[in-house]
């Protein structure tokens, strides 16, 4: 667009030259080898233009054929840079589509037609053809290679840490991230490899600097960053609670702080807080905690927070629990406990059943059992209620990556992952999975068989009504494996079956639960 003004000025200033000439006639004389040459003004402008115009094509004629070498081997240079890019490019498509026949083909075309030190990316498409090709150790070298190029550097270790983690080797694939988080901090990948690192080995301090890089270069949420730091600071407040109790407590303050519903940081600073004899701030923290999301051991603590509490003192502290989260089960739980030591039985026996009825599960049944052992002495109403607890889901607990643990830990013990361990359920049992009546009928209930050497030679009686005592005679009268088509083939309704007299009861077995026998089906079983 510069030029083209340009032009147009030196147009335009030599319009109004000639203009201004024209409007102005005259001669112009030269004398030259003893003869005179006599024009017009015009005319010698005319010839002047003429021949300044002359001289620059004559010029631009020269070099043009001097240079004409340098451009006709710039040209082949240039068409054949062109194809080796046109060949780098769709051997980087094959290489993603995962043609690795393609991208070794393209990756020899390009490395021909472009030298390896001018287009870097002949080295990565070479690596990522060896690994199509299931050359991994020639993979390997590329990118080891890579390492002496500070264009590539990042790349290679991108690489060799990719490989390290394909086979297991978590120590160099955590040393070459290590490595890559040095040069760019910026990088996600290598920032959680080396956050992995140093909460394995408990540089918490390590870690929070790590963090708060990650969130002053935006790679993570301000929320994320927040709860990543609660976990830290409170995994660094459980290191330090028998070394350092003051530290200990700014960690655990600072914890609950970014996140105060986070239940281990609750837990830690209260705790702390109550060795120092601040009961009344270590409360406050619990009863905000409590009111996030109820959790057993903030119930335990806020209840004991006074080692000298008389046990009533303790059922009111867990009746105010209750209070600030209503109708929830580990309100009820909470009071139900406090009560039971305080040997309050009738408190005890109603928020036990009042956290059955809201969350059926296998801690209350238990703490149910408890209370009618201490106040009844009922040992048949005992076992019932165990049953029952065995039926039961199980109790929340923290649960990271199938390990289920009765405390809190900062990181997975299988994966190593930051804030992997979550407060739920775990996996029902077996019995609640198999518990129904519409299998198909190739459904076997495998038979739970006991037949140690020592007992090879016992056989099963069976007592008839007249008390005689009947053996089978041989194995075929064995119990057999009960399969969902046998078990559909007896008749509801029995014909002409009499029915056996019944048993007589152990005196201290209450039966039949008459609400389990309410909810069984005609054709339902289980297995425990």
């Amino acid at each position: 667009m510069i030029r083209i003004l340009i032009f147009l000025a030196v147009v335009f200033a030599l319009g109004l030259g000639f203009a201004w000439l024209a409007d102005r006639p005259g001669d112009m004389v030269v004398t030259f080898n003893g003869y005179q040459y006599q024009v017009s003004l015009m005319v010698a402008a005319v010839a002047v233009v003429a021949v300044v115009a002359a001289v620059m094509i004559l010029w631009w004629l020269v070099k043009s054929l001097w240079n004409s070498p340098y451009t006709i081997s710039r040209y082949f240079r240039v068409r054949r840079r062109d194809r080796g890019y046109q060949a780098l490019s769709t051997g980087m498509i094959a290489a993603g589509a995962g043609d690795g026949a393609l991208a070794r083909k393209k990756t020899k075309e390009a490395a021909k037609l472009i030298r390896s030190d001018q287009e870097p990316l002949i080295h990565l498409l070479e690596a990522q053809a060896s690994l199509l090709e299931g050359d991994h150790e020639g993979a390997r070298e590329k990118f080891e290679a890579m390492l002496d190029d500070p264009e590539m550097r990042l790349l290679g270790l991108r690489g060799l840490y990719l490989e390290a983690e394909r086979l297991g080797d978590r120590n160099a694939a955590r040393h070459y991230a290590g490595r890559a988080a040095a040069v760019a901090p910026q990088l996600a990948w290598a920032a959680e490899s080396t956050l992995e690192e140093l909460t394995g080995r408990g540089d918490w301090d390590g870690a929070l600097k790590l963090v708060e890089a990650q969130k002053s270069t935006r790679q993570i949420e301000r929320d994320a960053a927040n709860r990543r730091r609660a976990v830290l600071l409170t995994a660094k407040a459980q290191a330090l609670i028998d070394s350092d109790a003051n530290a200990a407590r700014a960690a655990a303050l600072e914890a609950n702080k970014l996140v105060p519903e986070f239940a281990p940081a609750a837990v830690a600073a209260a705790r702390l807080l109550f060795r120092q004899n601040d009961v009344r701030k270590g409360s406050k923290i619990l009863e905000a905690a409590w009111r996030a999301e109820p959790h057993p051991e903030i119930a335990e603590l806020y209840t004991h927070a006074r080692p000298g509490d008389a046990v009533g003192d303790r059922l009111n502290r867990a009746k105010k629990l209750q209070d600030l989260k209503k109708n929830h089960a580990e309100s009820s739980m909470a009071v139900a406990r406090a009560a039971l030591d305080a040997q309050d039985f009738a408190t005890a026996r109603r928020e036990a059943d009042a956290a059955i009825r809201m969350d059926r599960r296998e801690g209350a049944y238990l703490l149910l059992a408890d209370i009618e052992e201490v106040e009844t002495g009922d040992q048949g109403k005992v076992r019932q209620l165990l049953s029952k607890a065995v039926r039961a889901p199980r109790d929340p607990a923290w649960v990271a990556d199938g390990v289920v643990s009765e405390h809190w830990a900062p990181v997975s013990p299988v994966t190593g992952k930051l804030d992997a361990f979550e407060w739920r359920a775990p996996m029902e049992r077996l019995g609640h999975l198999i518990d129904s009546h519409e299998d198909g009928p190739e459904t076997v209930v495998p038979a739970i068989t006991v037949a140690p050497a020592a007992e090879k030679e016992k056989t099963i009686k069976a007592v008839a009504p007249d008390g005689s005592v009947a053996t089978p005679a041989s194995d075929e009268d064995q119990v057999k494996p009960v399969t969902a088509a046998a078990f559909a083939a007896v008749p509801d309704d029995a014909e002409g079956v009499e029915p056996a007299e019944e048993l007589a009861r152990l005196p201290d077995d209450p039966g039949v639960d008459p609400d389990d026998e309410a909810e069984k089906s005609p054709r339902r079983f289980r297995l425990f």
